[in-house]
C-alpha cells in the first residue's frame, strides 16, 4: 500500500515526464519552457546590440557636408513556429534603418557643416535608447527567470524520483 506522499510523487511525476510525451511527441514541458525562455534571452541581446550600436554612433557625423551622418538602426521581432517545439518562438525578423529626420545643429565652423552652417547628426535620441536597452534588459531577466524556475523544477524531480 502506498502512503499519501509516494502516491503524490507518482502522481507528480507521471504529470511532468509522461503525460507531456504523449502531447507532445518526444519532448518535455520544461525543456520545451527552458527552449522558448531561451529564444527570448537571444532575441533581448540582439535587440541590445542594436541599442547599443545606436548610442555609440549617436554624435557621428558626415566627413562634409555632403555626407550623411550614422542613420539609427531599429530590430524588428516575429514569431516563428518551431516544428521541434510545436509553438511559436520569438525570432529577429530583420534589422531595420530609422528613415526619421536627422538632427540638424547650427555650427559653422565644423567640417561637415553647409552652406548655411548646419550640420546632419544622425537620427538617435539617447533617452530613447537608454529606455529600450532597459525594456531589453528587463525581458532578458524575465525569460532568464522563467528559465531558472523550470530548470528548478526539473531538479526537483529528478530528486522525487530518487
Amino acid at each position: 500500500m502506498l502512503r499519501g506522499w509516494e502516491l503524490l510523487k507518482l502522481i507528480i511525476i507521471f504529470n511532468v515526464l509522461y503525460l507531456p510525451l504523449s502531447v507532445n511527441a518526444g519532448s518535455d514541458s520544461l525543456s520545451d519552457a527552458i527552449n522558448i525562455s531561451a529564444a527570448g534571452m537571444r532575441v533581448q541581446n540582439q535587440r541590445l546590440q542594436v541599442v547599443t550600436q545606436n548610442i555609440a554612433n549617436s554624435e557621428v557625423t558626415g566627413a562634409n557636408p555632403k555626407e550623411n551622418p550614422y542613420r539609427r538602426k531599429q530590430i524588428i521581432f516575429k514569431n516563428e513556429y518551431d516544428p521541434k517545439l510545436k509553438t511559436e518562438v520569438v525570432k529577429v525578423d530583420r534589422i531595420t534603418s530609422d528613415n526619421s529626420d536627422f538632427i540638424l545643429k547650427y555650427e559653422p565652423n565644423h567640417p561637415a557643416a553647409d552652406k548655411n552652417g548646419y550640420v546632419k547628426y544622425p537620427n538617435v535620441n539617447n533617452i530613447i535608447e537608454t529606455v529600450d536597452a532597459k525594456e531589453a534588459q528587463r525581458s532578458f531577466e524575465a525569460n532568464l527567470s522563467a528559465m531558472q524556475i523550470a530548470k528548478a523544477n526539473q531538479s526537483k524531480i529528478i530528486e522525487l524520483m530518487r
